[in-house]
């Protein structure tokens, strides 16, 4: 089973509201992704603590349904 990027958006979404979201599909088989991600709940953290939140977003998903995610985060 695989992933959408509009499911990964809304999950992103869930955790961090403010959050400005883009999401490529890198390969076109819903498996393997790059997100840019700006959020003001990133102030201050550094990108390891950025991934970690949304990795813990994504429910336990990663790994999982969703096999590849390059992350861009950006504090704003």
């Amino acid at each position: 089973m695989t992933l959408k990027a509009e499911e990964i958006k809304n999950l992103i979404m869930e955790a961090m509201p403010d959050a400005e979201i883009t999401i490529v599909d890198l390969a076109g088989d819903n498996n393997h992704y790059s997100a840019t991600i700006k959020s003001k709940i990133f102030t201050g953290k550094s990108k390891i603590e950025q991934h970690k939140l949304v990795y813990k977003a994504l429910k336990g998903k990663m790994g999982n349904e969703l096999h590849a995610l390059a992350l861009n985060t950006v504090e704003i």
